[in-house]
């Protein structure tokens, strides 16, 4: 029996559907009961149970990165209280979604790769990735390694069969939106195997390192945030034209590769609150006075000016250690002022 933090990740992308994300938590104990789970995603998930903790863990990380990464915006990852997560906002084939299907792909790519390498999952195990060319030559490439081959093909099973068993209108805005996920899905998994890294350790006694064996391994998911936060920044918008295929709205711009985000909608005012996209608004966000960016009380209050009240906050001073061994602190009270948008 699986306890799920997640229990669904990728859903419909039709404009009238709720989202493509519901999250909730519970045992679960049949893969038809997981609310949200596309016919193919439900055939998957009963040939590889034993891959749905780790889906449940991924796509938890990927939430838990938006969050990190947009808690300095005007839209900070906010979710709704219901089964949609980030409610009618992800209807929108705007920047946000563009990343959230990105880092929620990566999330799962991360998870199921390094749960191959710990030997939690029947079907795989160590990367069977091929020698590096510039490698050194005395080294030995053959360490267990995270096994990204695999969590990248699983992913790509697992998240994308949900667009892939529609069948929509050639050029219709349901299909658009279906080739942008389908892209953004695979930037994300693609921001795994980009980012990750050969690490090599010594061996030998006292440390001599007669011998160095190298693995392929994952980076943090931090640095894979990051990554995608980038590409989010930079990406590019896109249409549908008339052979149902995705071109550049703006051709002045280049092409956008693989690698990159694309988005087809302009994002919603995130100033005031909206009930109807799932909009949060600013009002009552804190902001920094003295910051020029997205962070500062001039942008996050979207101009509407900001309110300053003075907080007491305690905190350890006048530490000192004490033989033996242990150290003792002081309680300090500094009186610092908070801004927060009107």
């Amino acid at each position: 029996m699986i306890t799920f933090l997640i229990v669904s990740i990728i859903t419909a992308v039709h404009a009238s559907s709720p989202s493509w994300l519901n999250i909730g938590s519970g045992e679960f104990n049949d893969c038809k009961s997981a609310k949200g789970f596309s016919v193919g995603q439900v055939r998957l998930c009963q040939v590889y149970s034993d891959h749905m903790e780790g889906v449940s863990a991924g796509a938890s990380a990927g939430l838990l990165e938006c969050k990190h990464q947009f808690n300095n915006r005007r839209w900070n990852c906010s979710t709704v209280d219901d089964s949609s997560v980030f409610g009618p906002l992800n209807t929108i084939g705007s920047r946000e979604s563009a990343f959230i299907h990105a880092v929620m792909a990566a999330g799962i790519t991360h998870a199921i790769g390094r749960r191959c390498r710990d030997g939690q999952l029947s079907s795989c195990s160590c990367s069977r990735a091929g020698r590096p060319k510039d490698l050194h030559n005395q080294w030995i490439w053959g360490g267990c390694g995270d096994n990204l081959e695999y969590g990248y093909k699983f992913t790509q099973s697992f998240v994308d069969v949900r667009e892939r068993e529609r069948r929509y209108r050639r050029g219709s805005v349901e299909h658009g939106r279906a080739l942008m996920n389908l892209h953004n899905n695979e930037a994300g998994r693609r921001a795994v195997i980009k980012m990750s890294k050969v690490t090599c350790k010594c061996h030998g006694v006292s440390g001599s390192c007669s011998l160095i064996t190298c693995w392929q391994q994952l980076s943090t998911f931090r640095e894979i945030g990051d990554y995608i936060m980038d590409k989010y920044d930079g990406a590019t918008e896109v249409k549908v034209n008339t052979r149902g295929k995705l071109q550049i709205k703006d051709p002045r711009f280049g092409l956008p590769t693989p690698n990159d985000l694309i988005y087809i909608d302009e994002s919603p005012n995130y100033c005031v609150a909206n009930p109807s996209l799932g909009s949060l608004g600013t009002q009552g966000r804190i902001c920094n006075r003295t910051s020029q960016g997205m962070d500062g009380c001039n942008l996050m209050c979207c101009g509407r000016g900001y309110n300053t009240r003075k907080v007491s906050i305690g905190e350890r001073c006048d530490c000192a250690f004490h033989w033996c061994c242990y150290v003792k602190c002081n309680q300090c009270f500094k009186t610092v002022d908070i801004h927060s948008c009107k």
